[in-house]
C-alpha cells in the first residue's frame, strides 16, 4: 500500500510538471508561430481540459498499481526481476530493452485495438475520447480498467522472463509517459512528421481522438505505425498535418486572430473545480 501511494504521488507530481509546462507554453501563452504546429486549429476549453485532469487522477491510480505489485513482488523474490547488470551481461541488457519496447508497443496496439473493436471494451475506452481535441493532460486520462490493464505488462514481464527492473521503469516512463504527453501534445514537430515511414507522431494520435470510434479502429498504434499497418488501421484519406495545411496556405495570420482563446487562468481558481456545470468543448 504504501509502495503504491508512494508511486501514484510520484507519477502524478512528474505528469502534472510535464504537461504542466507544455501547457502553460502552449495553450495559455501560444504565439502565431506556435498555432502554425497545432493539428487542431481550435483549442479545447477550460471545462474539457478540467475533466481531463480529473479523469487523469482517476487513471493514476490504477496506472500505478501492477508497477507497485511488481516490486513487491520482486523484493520477495517471487519474480526473475533484478537490478543492475546482474549475471546476465550487457548484451542481454540490451536484447531486452528493445525486447521490452517492441512486446509493450505491440500489446499497448492490440489492446487499444479491443477498445475499438468489442462493446465491453469500447464502453470502457470510449471516455477518453470525448477528449477529441486532447491537450497533454489527456496522456492518462483513461477509466480505471484502461489504466491497469495498459500497466499490466509491468507485472507480467518479470515473470515471464529475467529483467532489469531499473530499465524497464525508466523505458515505461519515456516511451509511454513522456512520449504519450507527446502523442496528446496537440502540436506537430517538423521532424518526425506525419509522414513519417516508422514512427507514430501527435498528427496521428490527433486522427485517432478525432475520428477513431467503434469499429473504426484508425491509428491505435502508440510508437510504432507497423501495426496499424499489418492490421489495416491507417488513416487513408487526406492528410491535413500542419505541413500540408501549410503548403496549402492554411495557416494565416489572419485564421489565428480569428481563433478564439480560452481563458485557462480559471483553472487556478478553487470555485471552478467544485463548479458541476461545464461547457462542452469547441
Amino acid at each position: 500500500m504504501v509502495t503504491w501511494t508512494l508511486l501514484s504521488v510520484a507519477g502524478l507530481f512528474f505528469i502534472m510538471l510535464l504537461s504542466g509546462i507544455v501547457f502553460m507554453k502552449y495553450y495559455v501563452r501560444p504565439t502565431y508561430e506556435m498555432w502554425r504546429w497545432k493539428t487542431n486549429p481550435k483549442f479545447p476549453s477550460a471545462e474539457k481540459v478540467k475533466d481531463e485532469i480529473l479523469m487523469m487522477l482517476k487513471g493514476m491510480v490504477t496506472a500505478t498499481f501492477c508497477p507497485a505489485l511488481a516490486l513487491q513482488l520482486a523484493q520477495r523474490g517471487v519474480t526473475k526481476a533484478y537490478c543492475g547488470v546482474g549475471d546476465y551481461g550487457y548484451g542481454y541488457l540490451i536484447i531486452s530493452f528493445f525486447g521490452v519496447w517492441i512486446a509493450s508497443d505491440f500489446y499497448e496496439f492490440f489492446y487499444h485495438r479491443l477498445g475499438h473493436k468489442f462493446d465491453f471494451f469500447w464502453n470502457i475506452h470510449r471516455y477518453h475520447h470525448q477528449f477529441y481535441n486532447p491537450s497533454p493532460f489527456a496522456v492518462i486520462a483513461d477509466e480505471y480498467v484502461d489504466q491497469l490493464v495498459r500497466s499490466a505488462p509491468l507485472l507480467i514481464f518479470p515473470m515471464i522472463f529475467p529483467i532489469n527492473m531499473d530499465l524497464m521503469f525508466l523505458q515505461f516512463a519515456i516511451f509511454f509517459y513522456g512520449y504519450g504527453s507527446y502523442l496528446h501534445w496537440g502540436y506537430e514537430l517538423n521532424y518526425p512528421d506525419a509522414h513519417h515511414p516508422i514512427v507514430n507522431s501527435a498528427f496521428q494520435h490527433y486522427l485517432h481522438h478525432a475520428i477513431s470510434i467503434k469499429n473504426k479502429p484508425y491509428h491505435t498504434g502508440f510508437f510504432f505505425k507497423i501495426w496499424d499497418q499489418l492490421f489495416g488501421s491507417m488513416y487513408d484519406g487526406e492528410c491535413f498535418c500542419c505541413k500540408c495545411e501549410q503548403k496549402k496556405v492554411e495557416r494565416t495570420k489572419e485564421k489565428w486572430l480569428a481563433i478564439e482563446k480560452p481563458d485557462y487562468s480559471v483553472l487556478l481558481r478553487p470555485s471552478f473545480w467544485f463548479s458541476s456545470n461545464t461547457k462542452k468543448a469547441e
